[in-house]
């Protein structure tokens, strides 16, 4: 049912995010896709022709319950099956953290896309640093719930961090989209330290 679908967006202010300023009949790759709500939301609303990529085998029989194309392939091992700019976007949502080589991820994604869409997690945001500041301790927030030793995330970053690692490998951040916990203007206007996440679009420079 696209309602259940709609339901897990709405626990994603990043997925909503992504799902409103994409263009209608465009073509879509979405790595680490889940369960592929969001490629079953764009393909309703916006008819958009979308293929999801996920190593998880229970998310990949969730995709195919959805009506979502899906192949299975790790991420780390790059996207060599997918010809130059064979998409017209890519997204990577909230899974750039757990990547081995997120690198050389990006590099594979600006190459088979013609723009990309990647929203982050913030460790600089406000509420983590003050756990680690004052507490000494890995934090725990709403973006970020589970403790240091049970998390799949393995190279966590700021918002600088990654604007930084566009710059080293030649990827133009076209635009950047902070999303706060409850106050959007204070992440907007400083949002490595007020925004828990972030979306970019992004594409190789020319």
């Amino acid at each position: 049912m696209i309602e259940h679908a709609i339901e897990n967006l709405s626990k994603r202010p990043d997925l909503l995010k992504i799902a409103e300023i994409l263009p209608e009949n465009v073509r879509i790759l979405d790595l680490g896709c889940g369960d592929g709500s969001l490629l079953k939301v764009l393909k309703k609303r916006k008819n958009i022709t979308g293929l999801g990529v996920e190593i998880s085998e229970e998310s990949i029989l969730e995709c195919v319950g959805n009506g979502v194309h899906v192949i299975h392939a790790d991420l780390d091992e790059g996207l060599r099956v997918f010809a130059d700019k064979s998409f017209d976007f890519v997204i990577l949502s909230q899974t750039i953290q757990n990547l081995q080589n997120p690198d050389l991820v990006l590099d594979e994604m600006v190459r088979v896309g013609h723009k990309c869409i990647i929203s982050i997690l913030n460790i600089g945001y406000c509420m983590a640093r003050l756990q680690l500041t004052l507490w000494g301790r890995m934090p725990i927030t709403p973006s970020l719930p589970m403790k240091w030793y049970n998390t799949p995330n393995i190279h966590l970053s700021t918002i600088w961090d990654f604007k930084c690692l566009c710059r080293e490998r030649g990827i133009e951040i076209l635009q950047e989209i902070p999303l706060g916990q409850k106050n959007n203007l204070l992440a907007k206007l400083w949002p490595n330290i007020f925004a828990p996440t972030c979306v970019f679009i992004v594409s190789k420079q020319a």
